[in-house]
């Protein structure tokens, strides 16, 4: 089977144990990024099974519409970026596996680092120290301060763990369900959304990014929260409502931000506001990025393909697609 692998920036995949998985297939790994439909059109022109890492490259309509041999799409987690309608329409299935039994620990680990960075600046004492000068500011300590996690799915509640190990008061907000799951696993929860913000030292966002969701964070919740406050945010970017978390900066509160996710991906502009601002801490969509959580996520996304393969699909996520014609 022709398997093309789009966005391995690094080269990574190959070095896994798991890329044995598809040995004996023709196997075309891509290290560059690219979303122009007529370039994506001519690699994957002979490709019947295409491996995402998540959602780095669109996968819509018109590019599917140009690829006639594309039987099967496989990856992890959420998919916002592929058009399920137009790959059904071409007979592409889509197998995406939900990993409902096992949190990113990485992305929780991240999530708590930047948490950290913000809250002493390390990031810009480390500029400080490579440019011949010493310290450049005072931090502040997270012990005894109020860690909000806004969402109690896998990946909040491992970060509520972590602050509370780190001696924080940790207070949840969520959907009704999570925030009730939340109350019968101990955590204390906030009585609104509008208080929640008011009262966190630290606000940590936790959600899948879906109509349910998007701009769930307002202008207004920013606005409410203390102007040392941190801003935390390594879930996704239209969590928040578009550009209020630049303008809430501006205006001093929250005090901090530190982001792991943008609007658009991969960010190229230098010029960008969270790419300028002192207040910001900054990284390139790193939350999931390491070899452990890479061998985990990509040991099930060849799973799938292998099960294509036995005519036995996995994770599909348009079932119609398999219906006889």
């Amino acid at each position: 089977m022709k398997i093309t692998i789009l966005d391995d920036y690094f080269d990574t995949l190959r070095g896994l144990p798991c890329f044995a998985k598809l040995a004996g297939h023709d196997v075309t790994v891509w290290n560059d990024h690219l979303q122009d439909t007529d370039g994506l059109a001519e690699r994957l022109r002979d490709t019947e099974a295409l491996v995402l890492i998540r959602e780095r490259t669109k996968i819509q309509g018109p590019l599917l519409d140009r690829l006639p041999r594309l039987r099967l799409i496989s990856q992890r987690s959420v998919y916002p970026h592929v058009d399920v309608p137009a790959c059904t329409r071409n007979g592409v299935i889509l197998s995406s596996s939900q990993h409902a039994g096992s949190p990113s620990y990485a992305a929780a680990e991240l999530t708590f680092g930047l948490a950290l960075a913000a809250a002493r600046d390390i990031p810009q004492q480390m500029n400080s120290l490579r440019a011949g000068q010493w310290q450049c500011g005072v931090g502040s300590t997270l012990r005894g301060k109020v860690f909000g996690v806004h969402g109690y799915g896998r990946i909040g509640e491992e970060v509520a763990r972590y602050a509370r190990a780190f001696g924080m008061d940790v207070l949840i907000w969520a959907r009704d369900a999570s925030r009730q799951r939340a109350q019968a696993d101990g955590w204390t929860t906030a009585d609104s959304q509008a208080a929640f913000y008011a009262a966190c030292d630290v606000v940590s966002l936790h959600m899948r990014l879906v109509e349910a969701t998007r701009h769930i964070v307002k202008a207004a919740d920013l606005a409410a929260m203390k102007p040392d406050a941190i801003l935390v945010n390594t879930s996704r970017a239209p969590l928040i409502e578009p550009g209020a978390l630049v303008a809430a900066l501006q205006a001093g509160r929250p005090g901090k931000a530190a982001v792991d996710v943008y609007e658009e991906e991969p960010l190229r502009d230098t010029a960008h506001p969270l790419l300028t601002m002192p207040n910001v801490v900054a990284t390139p969509h790193i939350g999931y990025v390491t070899r452990d959580e890479f061998e985990l996520q990509f040991s099930e996304i060849f799973d799938q393909i292998l099960a294509y393969e036995a005519g036995a699909p996995t994770n599909v996520i348009n079932p119609e697609v398999l219906a006889p014609r």
